[in-house]
């Protein structure tokens, strides 16, 4: 039962911690911090105050003895000075025999005791002790007297009360000092977490205004000149909204660019459906057309959907990644487009060095690059034209045509989705391609370049990263 009832305390103690704000965690660490050392300080300063009034009255004791001893020689047992009480009376004095038999006949002003009697006979060290005297107190020294017969202790007394009155004063002084520590703690804790946290104070309500309003394009104001941890921290959201952002806007185009793609071969599909259902009022002629018709719609936008889903997950399955050997299958893609191309010629040249490598990759995905690249090259080739060239070296495939080229306006812009040049227009192609080319180079870390070459016609050069440690 006891062991349910702690754990619902600490289970009640977890959810209060979790409830509390961080700026007020953080202000009550500081407060709780300061005010340790400030608590701290001042009882190690109570102690040695304490310590050194003490000190200085014991000292005044050790004085007022050594002045009693040098005035009283051979003086007999008794009272050698009583007027202690008043503050500016020397110390009171007195001699006490070890033997209770050699007492004076008065009485003596200060207690004697066993422990008096053990001083004077030399069998106990001399001693201080605190003791109420006339209503006052006073702190006495019992020492052995050296200033005339053997066996007599010497016992001196001053009033204590102003070392009290001085500790009193100062214990006063130093909890004042600790309260007001305490309280500028309190103060000074809340201003730096506040101050120190207003950064993530306003990341945070520019998260919460993002996820209300899902505005990526909010960012948090840096300071200027500042690179402290909080500032890195908001440079690297303001990185991160401009990511989401980015992505947010390519995920628009995408579906924008899609519907828009669509909707053609979707219309046609539609009307060569309706035609084929009135298919009795057709000719076998017009049926067969329409049939056709709607085989290569179908097609079309089946190619179309496949490739929208492999750039719409943009990113490559790594666990089918192995070892490529690159020149047999650049040579397989070569031929491929052969068969696929027969009107277009292509040559493919691999250098020596370049028969052996091999890189990790996923062959499917590569093989189709390939194909998109060589596909793009045949499709601007014209009739009669020069031919494909494919070359291969150490880290690098180029493949060249000799047809109209890349207009330098539309050069940037050659492996954006669905980006179309208006020399392309009229051919076949949804404008995925190049895109899916571009896609599939950076998931395996490799470089699609565009560029004019020389004489004429367009040059794609993709580059492979060398291996680790490799040359």
């Amino acid at each position: 039962m006891n062991g349910d009832a702690a754990e619902r305390q600490v289970r009640r103690r977890a959810r209060i911690k979790d409830r509390t704000p961080l700026r007020t965690r953080l202000a009550l660490l500081a407060c709780a911090t300061v005010a340790l050392i400030t608590v701290g300080v001042c009882l190690a300063s109570y102690a040695v105050i304490r310590y050194e009034l003490g000190h200085q009255l014991e000292l005044q004791l050790a004085q007022a003895a050594t002045l009693a001893t040098q005035q009283n020689r051979g003086e007999p047992p008794g009272v050698l000075a009583g007027e202690c009480r008043y503050l500016a009376a020397p110390a009171c004095a007195q001699l006490v025999p070890a033997d209770a038999a050699d007492d004076p006949g008065g009485p003596y002003l200060l207690p004697v005791t066993d422990a008096t009697r053990a001083v004077a006979a030399g069998t106990r060290a001399p001693y201080y002790t605190d003791l109420t005297l006339q209503g006052h107190r006073v702190r006495m020294l019992t020492t052995p007297f050296t200033g005339g017969g053997a066996d007599t202790a010497l016992q001196v007394a001053l009033r204590s009360d102003p070392t009290a009155k001085g500790l009193r004063q100062a214990t006063a002084l130093l909890a004042a000092i600790s309260v007001a520590g305490v309280l500028l703690a309190a103060a000074g804790g809340y201003w730096v977490a506040r101050r120190g946290l207003a950064p993530v104070a306003r990341l945070t309500a520019t998260a919460e205004r993002i996820a209300a309003t899902r505005d990526a394009r909010t960012r948090i104001d840096l300071p200027p000149g500042r690179r402290d941890e909080v500032t890195r921290l908001a440079a690297s959201f303001n990185t991160m909204l401009g990511e989401l952002e980015e992505s947010v806007a390519a995920r628009r185009r995408l579906v924008a660019d899609a519907s828009h793609e669509l909707r053609t071969p979707l219309t046609a599909l539609r009307t060569n459906a309706e035609l084929l259902a009135r298919a009795e009022r057709l000719t076998p002629a017009q049926r067969d057309r329409a049939s056709a018709a709607l085989g290569r719609q179908i097609h079309e936008v089946t190619s179309l959907v496949n490739d929208l889903i492999e750039l719409a997950r943009d990113e490559e399955p790594r666990p089918l990644v192995e070892e490529v050997a690159l020149a047999p299958l650049v040579a397989h893609a070569v031929e491929a487009a052969r068969a696929h191309w027969p009107a277009v010629a292509f040559t493919l040249t691999v250098l020596p060095d370049a028969a052996r490598v091999t890189l990790p990759g996923v062959p499917s995905r590569l093989s189709r690059l390939l194909a998109n690249l060589l596909g793009n090259a045949a499709k601007f080739t014209p009739p009669g034209g020069g031919p494909v060239e494919v070359v291969l070296t150490r880290r690098e495939v180029t493949v060249r045509d000799h047809g109209p080229g890349i207009a330098p306006g539309d050069l940037p812009h050659v492996f954006d989705r669905f980006y179309r040049a208006e020399a392309s227009r009229a051919l076949p192609g949804s404008g995925l391609g190049l895109a899916m080319a571009q896609q599939i180079a950076r998931a395996h870390g490799a470089e699609l370049v565009a560029e004019a070459a020389g004489g004429g016609g367009a040059l794609f050069r993709l580059t492979f990263a060398p291996p680790p440690g490799g040359p």
